[in-house]
């Protein structure tokens, strides 16, 4: 039996991760950039100790659920999420870096980080696709991660943050 609402509090704390890291990577590269450094420099500087930073609290909250009290099916489905759900997770901090360069309209392949970023998850994708089939459309299976994380963190944030925007907009009127 898999134990659904320690699952639902597992995504929730996903959710606030994503959130958390991207926000973290946004602020650390513009606190960075305010104080002198380049975007690329601030990225190079900040993208690695968050992107480590949030393996660390994505694999704590790994090993909480596997010395809480639930069932061991949950514990493997916790896992097996976990590792799915690993890359969009690392692509927070990395999403920031990229708005922030969109906005600041620079290349974010310059960043260092960036592209040892982008060159891992290509590995991953190129194996990914070698064994499923023909591996030539690594591009489209690029973009269409970077799609996918920045939906998948959208809607656990969006998910998470609207009962707290409901409880902040106030009581509903009663009709009675």
């Amino acid at each position: 039996m898999v134990g659904i609402g320690h699952l639902k509090r597992r995504f929730g704390h996903y959710a606030g991760l994503w959130v958390g890291a991207f926000l973290l990577s946004g602020a650390a590269i513009l606190g960075l950039m305010a104080m002198g450094a380049d975007l690329m420099d601030a990225a190079d500087m900040a993208l690695p100790v968050l992107l480590a930073l949030t393996g660390l609290v994505l694999g704590a909250g790994v090993v909480m659920s596997f010395f809480s009290g639930e069932t061991p099916m949950t514990k493997i489905v916790v896992l097996i999420l976990a590792l799915l759900l690993l890359l969009p997770l690392l692509w927070a901090p990395v999403a920031a870096a990229v708005a922030i360069a969109f906005f600041a309209d620079r290349p974010i392949e310059y960043s260092q980080t960036y592209v040892a970023f982008r060159l891992g998850v290509s590995d991953v994708l190129w194996a990914a696709s070698q064994a499923v089939g023909y591996g030539g459309f690594l591009d489209a299976l690029w973009s269409a991660f970077q799609w996918a994380a920045s939906i998948v963190g959208f809607i656990s944030a969006w998910v998470n943050a609207w009962p707290v925007i409901k409880r902040m907009l106030g009581q509903e009127p009663s009709t009675a």
